[in-house]
């Protein structure tokens, strides 16, 4: 049996969930080889850059792929739906909601992760399995026509009567990532919220909740102004001619606006205690796919520095440690990476099972 038959095998046959081992036999050529005799692929991802990243990979194997945008909850109903129905054309997805990915397709076996071999000393174990492609910064954000620079130096200044009316960002009772971010400071973050509470106010937190639960509340009680999209947070806070300030989180993507739109984002560097937080875009193989050498390589190919570009130019990071950001992508944020909540895929089912309480919690307090 040559090599290629043999990788084409071992593939087709692969454990959803079972993560290689670096020392697994893995030869590159042969699984090009094999995938080269399969049908074209199909893959998603929330980013309409994933229509580009699709021609480069076809580009660079010689093979057929095909990239389309779909929000996450689009992805997980598609590949739900056509898991149950036995006919797979979503061969390979992307999901920015690791939560619900890892919540509902991997447990019933819908889609599995796969990391390359050659590339298990370059990912920190916590993002292998499921396989983290990238991880998104969201960030907080200022009017650079209004401010030399970020008039916030510390998240519960944004608490205080100065800022009330003035935070823009998405509601979470529409947007999953902000109450991932609630549960990842409730899990992650308390120490850090606590110490930054005494920081400025000059006395120890004095209350029922955890520190996480307070600022909550005290954020969703200054009457933040709630948004259907990152694009009219990053509006409210940096369109040109703006006569009163707000602070927006948002993603570090919408920098981009800065030139398209002439916006005047700004990143808050040096907020305590983090400058906003990241989610974590995981890496799925649709269990039925009838290409799972292409699927595997092309889950391969956007581990690299190549093939991740698209999205790189828009601040997020691969979690391959020897991948950065590009020099001018426009956030600046590569320079302040550490002052960010890095997201832990430790408590990732946490996360799932606890959004409906974190949205009640938000519901309760928010005053409009």
């Amino acid at each position: 049996m040559n090599n290629s038959m043999k990788f084409l095998l071992m593939s087709v046959s692969f454990a959803a969930f079972a993560l290689p081992g670096a020392a697994q036999e893995f030869d590159l050529d042969a699984m090009i080889e094999a995938a080269r005799a399969e049908p074209p692929i199909n893959v998603y991802d929330s980013t309409g850059k994933i229509v580009e990243m699709a021609e480069n990979f076809a580009e660079e194997y010689g093979l057929q792929a095909t990239g389309t945008k779909a929000k996450a909850s689009e992805q997980l109903e598609l590949v739900l739906r056509e898991a149950m129905a036995g006919n797979v054309q979503a061969d390979v997805v992307i999901i920015s909601d690791a939560p619900a990915a890892v919540g509902q397709l991997v447990p019933q076996g819908f889609a599995g992760s796969w990391l390359a071999p050659d590339l298990v000393d370059k990912v920190e174990l916590g993002y292998q399995d499921p396989l983290v492609v990238v991880t998104m910064p969201v960030v907080w954000a200022y009017n650079t026509e209004l401010f030399d620079a970020c008039p916030i130096a510390n998240i519960w200044e944004l608490t205080e009567p100065e800022w009330k009316g003035r935070v823009a960002f998405e509601d979470p009772l529409g947007k999953t990532v902000y109450t991932d971010w609630f549960s990842q400071m409730e899990a992650h973050g308390n120490d850090d919220l606590e110490a930054a509470y005494e920081a400025h106010f000059g006395r120890p937190l004095d209350s029922d909740e955890t520190p996480t639960r307070a600022f909550i509340k005290a954020l969703a009680g200054n009457s933040p102004l709630m948004t259907s999209s990152d694009n009219a947070a990053s509006e409210a806070a940096a369109a040109p001619g703006q006569t009163e300030p707000f602070i927006a989180l948002v993603s570090a993507a919408k920098f981009r606006e800065n030139e398209a739109s002439g916006f005047h984002l700004g990143l808050c560097k040096g907020m305590e205690p983090w400058i906003g937080f990241t989610n974590a875009g995981v890496g799925l193989i649709a269990s039925g796919t009838d290409s799972p050498n292409a699927a595997r390589l092309f889950l391969r190919y956007v581990m690299t520095e190549e093939g991740i570009a698209p999205q790189a130019q828009d601040g997020k990071m691969s979690s391959n440690k020897d991948v950065g950001l590009p020099e001018g992508e426009p956030s600046g944020i590569a320079e302040a990476w550490d002052q960010l909540l890095a997201y832990d895929m430790s408590t990732v089912i946490e996360d799932w099972e606890t959004r409906q309480d974190w949205q009640d919690f938000w519901q309760l307090n928010y005053v409009r």
